[in-house]
């Protein structure tokens, strides 16, 4: 009788392989995706547009054109913000001073950032998550200051998907403190990324997720002229940028190539932003970005933050980094009329509920670790509950065959100890905190050791 129970558990647990158990939504995040405008969305684009040109090297003082006047606008838009927000979201400008001779800007420069912090309500937590997008832009040469540049797409999408992002957070109560960071230097060499990622490391943050919105309005190519606004890209590097002798040593014991905390995040995105908005498919490309080309979550991997890039599928380089003007019946350059107002909401939806849902979930299990001794067809995985933070109703054991690039089942467990009906040497694990409301932490892959 016991053979044959267990062989029912282990038939019924393979069948429910085939896909991710989704967990129900929470209605308020629900509400506040609802509630994305692309009305408000074109309108800050529109804006971003008017100032004519947005390089690094423009202008810090005309009030009506150049990268100060967009500074000063988002700076002063998130302040009108913050007047609404009950005191939960602050904003500040931050400076830094890069460039020189004999770099690609060819002159010292002074920026500027906007940051705007959403404050948690639980001053017992100290995590941080961070949503990026840049606001300087380019055309056809990269230090020309003076001839249009609207940088519709690359990058007023990312800007006005943060943008909703501070409209609608602070309402919802969230745990944890989200940075929403209107960065500037990317064109010339991912500067304002830079320097809140070293003051982040420098500050000791405890930034568990990055999440940078580059280019996700656009929904058709170039050339190939593919056409869709249903699916969009996650970019995430697979062996840390900062792995020693150490972590490398257990990564290679436990073949994880695939399952570094920067995966894990990328991970989540997926599940949560396709619970939470319909029709569209996040695809994980594992990859740290294009190549060739780089983005403002780099600078966050390389001081050992989980850092990921949300893009478009379907890049148009007629567009990106062009003069505006018309040959051979083809329009180049970066303008409005070529974003795509629902894709450009549906990954707003993505960011807000990946966001939202982190945000307000428990901390992750401590000390996951994967019981490696012994010849058994079972595993055994153990973990502590988390150190800061609320504590969890439970976890989630996560599991996954070998072969397969996502988290297939999720299993329910009441203690911090789990002995399930699966060959460690063919199957991967990982744990999530869950508290009452089914909010889930990031996944903590099961190492042995």
């Amino acid at each position: 009788m016991k053979r044959i129970l267990i062989s029912l558990i282990i038939s019924i647990l393979a069948l429910s392989m085939k896909a991710q158990t989704i967990m129900n939504r929470d209605a308020a995040i629900a509400a506040a995706v609802a509630e994305i405008s692309t009305a408000n969305q074109k309108s800050l684009i529109e804006k971003l547009v008017s100032f004519h040109n947005r390089n690094n090297l423009s202008s810090k003082t005309d009030l009506a054109k150049g990268i100060g006047a967009a500074a000063e606008y988002l700076y002063q838009e998130l302040q009108a913000l913050a007047g609404k927000s009950g005191g939960k979201l602050s904003v500040e400008k931050v400076f830094y001073t890069v460039g020189g001779a004999n770099t690609r800007l060819g002159r010292k420069v002074t920026l500027c950032n906007v940051i705007a912090t959403i404050k948690g309500d639980d001053p017992s937590d100290d995590r941080i998550i961070a949503a990026l997008a840049h606001y300087d832009n380019r055309n056809g040469e990269g230090n020309d200051s003076l001839q249009y540049a609207p940088g519709a797409n690359d990058d007023g999408s990312g800007i006005a998907c943060l943008m909703e992002m501070a409209r609608l957070l602070p309402a919802l109560n969230l745990t944890v403190t989200v940075r929403l960071m209107f960065l500037s230097g990317e064109e010339h060499g991912l500067f304002g990324a830079t320097h809140q990622a070293a003051l982040a490391k420098k500050e000791n943050q405890n930034l568990i997720a990055v999440i940078n919105n580059d280019m996700i309005g656009n929904s058709n190519a170039s050339e190939t002229d593919t056409q869709t606004n249903t699916v969009i890209r996650v970019f995430s590097e697979n062996i840390p940028a900062v792995e020693n002798d150490s972590t490398r040593r257990i990564r290679v014991y436990n073949s994880a190539e695939n399952d570094s905390p920067s995966r894990q995040l990328a991970r989540y995105i997926k599940e949560t932003g396709e619970r939470y908005v319909d029709n569209i498919t996040v695809k994980l490309i594992y990859r740290n970005d294009r190549f060739g080309r780089g983005g403002d979550h780099t600078p966050f991997s390389r001081q050992g933050f989980s850092a990921v890039r949300m893009c478009e599928v379907n890049e148009n380089y007629d567009r990106t980094h062009q003069y505006v003007r018309e040959e051979n019946g083809i329009k180049y350059g970066d303008e409005i009329w070529a974003i795509n107002f629902e894709y450009l909401r549906k990954n707003t939806g993505i960011n807000l509920a990946a966001i939202a849902n982190l945000a307000l979930a428990p901390s992750v299990p401590n000390n996951v670790r994967l019981i490696t001794a012994g010849l058994t067809n079972y595993v055994n995985i153990t973990w502590d509950a988390p150190s800061q933070g609320k504590r969890p109703k439970a976890y989630y054991v996560l599991v996954r065959e070998t072969d397969q690039s996502q988290w297939q089942q999720k299993i329910l467990v009441r203690d911090t100890k789990a002995r399930l009906p699966f060959s460690k040497d063919n199957y991967f694990f990982a744990v999530q905190s869950v508290d009452e409301e089914g909010h889930e932490s990031l996944p903590v892959f099961a190492y042995g050791r």
